[in-house]
């Protein structure tokens, strides 16, 4: 399994943090950014990271700012991502099973280190259930590539 990962600087410690647990998991990874607590525009992070998990470079992309909101809108812009914030494990859960989501989204300020850890292990563990679900993922599809739903 291979892992994008990004952050913008107010999740920079978050994301230091989460590579420390993939590394401890023997997970692959590549950082995207950023690599300090300077300040940065964090648009530019989340669409490096979903960018190379939308072309399948990576399997699931780890994005991280402040709330996780930001860098979600950012990579949801991304065709062929469904990023989805995460702040709890059922969440995690949920959004892998019913979903299909290939990026969690994170903030530094709303879950702790530790959570964030197990938030990680949660989604990248979590298979897609398909069935209804798929049809529902495919309505996501037909909407990102311009289709009129009735």
């Amino acid at each position: 399994m291979k892992i994008a990962i990004a952050s913008d600087h107010g999740a920079f410690e978050l994301k230091e943090s989460i590579k420390k647990h993939l590394e401890d998991c023997k997970i692959g990874y590549n950082d995207f950014g950023c690599y300090s607590k300077e300040s940065v525009d964090y648009p530019k992070f989340a669409y490096l990271a979903a960018s190379a998990v939308a072309r399948g470079e990576y399997d699931f992309g780890i994005i991280l700012c402040t709330t996780g909101l930001g860098v979600s809108m950012a990579a949801n812009k991304v065709k062929g991502i469904r990023a989805a914030v995460c702040t709890n494990e059922m969440l995690a859960e949920m959004t892998r099973r019913h979903n299909n989501a290939n990026v969690i989204c994170m903030g530094q300020k709303v879950v702790s280190p530790e959570l964030a850890n197990k938030l990680v292990d949660i989604f990248l563990s979590t298979g897609f259930e398909g069935g209804r679900h798929s049809r529902r993922v495919d309505l996501l599809t037909d909407i990102e590539n311009g289709k009129q739903l009735s």
